[in-house]
């Protein structure tokens, strides 16, 4: 009998353990997209983003590679308000 045929992927996340690392590989992805798409429409380079933000070329490089869940909240933030816009975590 084929136990997860009916549920739906969410639920197999659960029941594997893996639903919060999935999510939040999801966020990483989206906010690295959004900062490399800031960076090309306003031509910014990689160098004049970490200025922007206040922080380091590696920390940037951190934040832009999908792949490194090694970014601080603070790293984040100096993102945001370098698009524009504020960081909101919430528990839910």
């Amino acid at each position: 009998m084929k136990r997860h045929v009916g549920s739906s992927f969410d639920e197999f996340l659960v029941e594997e353990g893996l639903l919060g690392e999935v999510e939040a590989t999801a966020v990483k992805r989206v906010i690295a997209y959004q900062l490399r798409q800031f960076m090309e429409e306003n031509k910014l380079s990689k160098s004049a983003m970490a200025k922007r933000m206040q922080t380091s070329r590696s920390a940037l490089d951190r934040l832009l590679d999908e792949s490194n869940p090694s970014v601080t909240l603070q790293t984040m933030d100096r993102a945001a308000r370098a698009l524009g816009k504020k960081l909101r975590i919430e528990l839910i």
